[in-house]
């Protein structure tokens, strides 16, 4: 139904987040490489959760009212295996095969694993949703006869699910602090200057700020009026609009930042964030590169298809393509640039 990948440890805002993709519509673009959708979405009736004291809090209570579902705590440890499966076959059919991969026993742990991790978790979260929609879910299901995972749940469905849009689920998004809107409607946070169109009129005011933690270019703005958080806008970071950059990301970059002796600014965090995204480019592991290799040699190999005859002495090629040529980066320029 829907996940949350992230380093956290298990918590209620943690889950408050992967119940919220569960609930809404999920939108890939091409870079997931899908070639099913992943079709579930939709309010619960009932949510159960693990007995743990991180589950017991009032926050996931507070979504359950405002979204209307009735939450449940798992009352014994054997209600726990439909959610402990998956883990387990995900773990065994897909981390397994990364390169990178520790495995729980450490018997059984790779010596080369730190030095073949090759994957950001960005790039992680990508395969494993192309996984999930792809694999897992248009699997037979045993219980029910010849229907896949996703007709499966298709047919249980009485009517079709309410959807609900981002705004209604803004409780379930994981963060929140406070912050006072400057002049010209900008806002500070996490050291990166934010802007939104309609926050300048709010000047001098103190907002709440409610963030995803996996992706800190956007946050979104709330006036608190009574009792109430009433929406009055986006804001996103100056400058940084087009990049994907998470709060521990960001907390990376500034100290970078800060240990080159420059100051933190949104120019100088998009720098080293473009920096760092030239150096994943350009050191791909022995791996990596092998496969690469691989794939060249074997694309050039690929000959012309020829009928079958008596006899075929050879088959030649009159003009084989260019090799493709290497990505050069002036860093020169790039020095100039970004003010390395």
């Amino acid at each position: 139904m829907g996940i949350n990948l992230g380093y956290d440890p298990p918590s209620s805002q943690v889950l408050a987040l992967a119940l919220r993709h569960a609930i809404l519509p999920k939108q890939y673009g091409s870079e997931y490489g899908l070639h099913e959708e992943w079709g579930t979405s939709g309010l619960p009736q009932h949510f159960y959760t693990d007995a743990g004291i991180d589950f017991r809090s009032n926050h996931l209570q507070q979504i359950g009212v405002q979204l209307g579902f009735v939450c449940h705590l798992r009352d014994r440890p054997s209600g726990g295996g439909i959610v402990e499966r998956p883990f387990g076959t995900i773990n065994t059919e897909f981390l397994s095969t990364l390169e990178g991969y520790t495995d729980s026993n450490v018997q059984k742990r790779p010596k080369e694993a730190e030095k073949e991790a090759c994957l950001t978790l960005r790039q992680l979260e990508q395969i494993l949703v192309r996984y999930i929609v792809d694999n897992y879910n248009q699997r037979l299901d045993a219980r029910m006869g010849d229907q896949r995972r996703f007709q499966r749940w298709e047919s249980g469905l009485i009517a079709a699910p309410d959807l609900l849009s981002e705004r209604d689920l803004d409780i379930c998004l994981m963060k929140q602090t406070r912050r006072q809107i400057q002049r010209g409607g900008y806002l500070q946070f996490e050291n990166l200057m934010y802007r939104g169109e309609l926050l300048a009129g709010y000047a001098g005011e103190s907002v709440v700020l409610r963030y995803d933690p996996r992706d800190i270019i956007t946050i979104l703005v709330y006036r608190i009026e009574g009792d109430k958080e009433v929406f009055i806008a986006r804001a996103y970071a100056q400058d940084l609009e087009t990049e994907e950059l998470s709060l521990d990301e960001a907390k990376a970059s500034s100290r970078k930042v800060r240990e080159a002796g420059k100051a933190v600014s949104n120019r100088s965090i998009l720098a080293e964030v473009r920096e760092r995204e030239i150096f994943q480019t350009q050191n791909k592991t022995k791996k990596e590169r092998q496969k690469i290799e691989q794939a060249e040699v074997k694309k050039s190999k690929q000959l012309i298809p020829v009928e079958p005859e008596e006899s075929v002495e050879a088959v030649s090629i009159d003009s084989e393509p260019e090799p493709e040529m290497p990505e050069v980066f002036d860093y020169e320029q790039m020095r100039e640039d970004y003010g390395w």
